[in-house]
């Protein structure tokens, strides 16, 4: 379920319209109602339905109302109900519809991993809750690394069991009736999401840095919140949980702020990332096949696609959240414009690389010591957070890569500032122009190991980008749209920049923001390309 599928339109203005119904006791009953009367309808009355045969959803209903026990199910459901409705209360109701919803979220791609998702949270609570209460610093230790190992460990087997093996397969040499089967294993999407979150709970909860959940449903909605389940942002447990004891109230500012999120998530999306891949996946498919030209091209809309394929599903999900009455972090800050790469990381899955910073980064030992002693934190936290991305090894390079770009930015600040010439002609117009270009090359680079499946196909595609190469073919769509996407995306970025979009919005007239925003979902609708794509980090 796409966050920019109709199924997930009718789906979340289902759970929309509930969700705030659920302050009056006769929605709560009613909900109470439908969920128990499929329970009822599942175990007992769907083998008879299907018995009778094929007819209307009327035709179906009057044969299990005509049936001997229908009366005495239909009373004991409705009595069941408003029990449920007096008893739960509001607060509570909603919090249990929205772990209904995200399980029914996260089940309609696999039943069977969201039941492990349940599984391992309730495990990860029961750690949470002993560390919590017992005083032994020795004993909480050992709960931290035993809840460690576990999530890491099915991380492991679930995203790398296969990697290592054919890693291992090829290191050795292994080959014919020895060579070494693969395992089938079926990824559960965003598992590298709330593994992290689990970690960054138990971890927090050891450091008493937050205090362990005592509900277990509000911390199961903690880590299945369905906006951000599948592909973050990564929350933490003493920024969330606080919002669900928190009373909800309806907010028609908050509401239209999250559909401005939505909106302008749904537009990078299908009108600006669905389309670079038209020009990118061509290239990155066979790039041999393809000229200098064509290559640069490809790069620069990859480059486009990740940032709004990636922020765009943060929007959506950030703009959900708020409708529902909870604030995710905010992911992305323009990184595009960041004058170095330290600065890029602070702006770029934001979420990621602070997680990074405080669990890993700073726990191995920081910028505490010697500048050879944090440059290899540096290289071993970033090589980290490429595997993190993904099976290959192409992912590694990446994040090595973004490691030695920080090594060498940290050395030449470090030659700059007792040069006052130099750093003033940095800190200039032009010099400031010349770090962000520097930078944003430096990322594009990077972004070929990220996409690319093979070492092969990316040192093709950097040698046609640094030597030029005339033979073969140029892209078939017209270049045209591809710079008319790049120039929207630097117009908006400027806009924002600056800050002129907070005053334009506060100082248009209601319908000529209710027109922009019809404008919008149009341009994105009529945009779209005729086969949609799933969200790049699904696969992480």
């Amino acid at each position: 379920m796409l966050f920019c599928s109709l199924e997930f339109l009718f789906f979340f203005v289902a759970v929309f319209t509930v969700y705030w119904a659920m302050r009056f006791t006769w929605a709560r009953a009613a909900t109470c109602a439908c969920v128990v009367g499929y329970w009822a309808y599942c175990e007992n009355w769907k083998p008879v339905a299907a018995a009778w045969g094929d007819g209307t959803i009327f035709e179906i209903l009057g044969r299990l109302l005509a049936a001997p026990s229908a009366g005495t199910w239909m009373a004991g459901i409705l009595l069941l109900s408003v029990c449920l409705a007096y008893r739960i209360g509001v607060d509570r109701a909603r919090v249990w519809l929205l772990l209904l919803t995200s399980f029914y979220f996260y089940a309609s791609w696999n039943k069977w991993l969201a039941l492990l998702i349940c599984l391992s949270t309730g495990f990860d609570y029961l750690i949470a809750r002993s560390m919590d209460a017992s005083a032994s610093r020795s004993f909480r230790k050992l709960l931290l690394t035993f809840s460690i190992v576990a999530n890491l460990g099915m991380l492991c087997y679930f995203k790398y069991a296969n990697f290592f093996l054919d890693s291992l397969e090829k290191a050795v040499g292994a080959g014919g009736a020895s060579a070494m089967r693969p395992l089938y294993v079926i990824l559960p999407i965003g598992i590298s999401f709330y593994t992290f979150e689990a970690i960054n709970y138990t971890m927090d909860v050891y450091r008493k840095h937050t205090p362990a959940e005592k509900n277990l449903g509000n911390f199961m909605l903690f880590i299945t919140f369905f906006p951000h389940l599948v592909a973050g942002p990564i929350v933490r447990a003493r920024d969330f949980l606080p919002q669900i004891h928190r009373r909800k109230h309806f907010d028609w500012a908050r509401v239209q702020l999250g559909a401005q999120y939505f909106l302008m998530g749904l537009f990078k999306k299908l009108a600006i990332a669905d389309r670079m891949a038209l020009f990118a996946d061509p290239v990155f498919k066979d790039p041999t096949q393809y000229n200098s030209g064509a290559t640069w091209l490809a790069v620069i809309a990859y480059t486009l696609q990740i940032y709004c394929d990636f922020s765009g599903y943060t929007d959506m999900a950030l703009g959900c959240a708020h409708m529902l009455g909870y604030k995710l972090a905010i992911n992305f800050n323009m990184p595009y414009l960041a004058t170095n790469v330290s600065e890029f990381w602070r702006r770029w899955h934001i979420s990621l690389s602070s997680w990074l910073r405080d669990y890993l980064f700073i726990p191995l030992g920081g910028s505490r010591s010697s500048n050879r002693r944090t440059n290899c934190n540096l290289m071993i936290t970033m090589t980290l957070g490429g595997l993190w991305h993904g099976a290959n090894w192409t992912f590694v390079v990446w994040g090595i890569l973004h490691g030695a770009l920080l090594v060498v930015h940290r050395s030449f600040r470090d030659f700059a500032k007792p040069r006052p010439g130099l750093d003033r002609a940095l800190q200039g117009t032009l010099g400031t122009l010349l770090r962000v270009a520097v930078t944003l090359l430096s990322v594009m680079v990077g972004w070929v190991f990220f996409r690319a499946t093979t070492f092969g196909a990316a040192a093709t595609i950097l040698h046609k980008m640094a030597v030029y190469r005339k033979l073969g073919a140029g892209l078939e769509m017209h270049n045209r749209s591809l710079w008319c996407t790049v120039a929207v995306v630097v117009i908006c970025h400027l806009i924002a920049h600056f800050g002129l979009w907070k005053k334009w919005n506060v100082r248009l007239p209601a319908p000529v923001l209710g027109f922009g925003y019809a404008a919008i979902l149009t341009l994105a609708l009529v945009l779209a390309p005729d086969e949609g794509k799933a969200f790049i980090y699904f696969q992480f």
